[in-house]
């Protein structure tokens, strides 16, 4: 049986265990991609559940080559402070039962504009005062515009 240092011995066991830790890290990160549904899922979850709720004006924003951070943008109007929240909340269900654990949620406390980011499409439910006011329709969808010489 041939004799090896132990310098050898603890670089092989080294390889291997970074090779195990490299493959669990690998799994998790698949398994966190599954997990995750994709935009165009989500965003027919998200449209679905404004329908139900009677959200008004609802204008779907392609973020795509416009954001690095999100694939699509919902605007859609309440009727009143109860209606805004209803939605939101209807909306943040409908997002959590299909598989979306990193929803973040502002605004309910108020309900003039609550915003919803479900990672690849961000949901902004206004008051129809509030929309109206912020006019992110024009803000997102404009070109851009030369630059004027003076």
């Amino acid at each position: 049986m041939p004799k090896t240092s132990k310098a050898a011995a603890s670089k092989a066991t080294t390889s291997k265990s970074a090779t195990i830790k490299s493959a669990r890290k690998t799994s998790s990160q698949d398994a966190a991609l599954q997990a995750q549904p994709d935009a165009d899922k989500t965003l027919r979850t998200i449209l679905s559940r404004l329908e139900d709720m009677k959200a008004e004006e609802t204008v779907t924003i392609d973020l795509h080559g416009k954001s690095a951070y999100s694939d699509y943008m919902v605007i859609t109007t309440g009727r009143s402070n109860r209606h805004v929240g209803s939605i939101a909340e209807n909306v943040a269900k409908g997002l959590k039962e299909a598989g979306n654990t990193k929803l973040h949620v502002e605004g309910l406390p108020n309900c003039d504009w609550v915003l919803i980011d479900s990672g690849d499409v961000i949901v902004h439910v206004f008051r129809p005062e509030v929309r109206e006011f912020y006019n992110l329709e024009r803000l997102w969808t404009q070109g851009p515009k030369p630059a004027k010489t003076v």
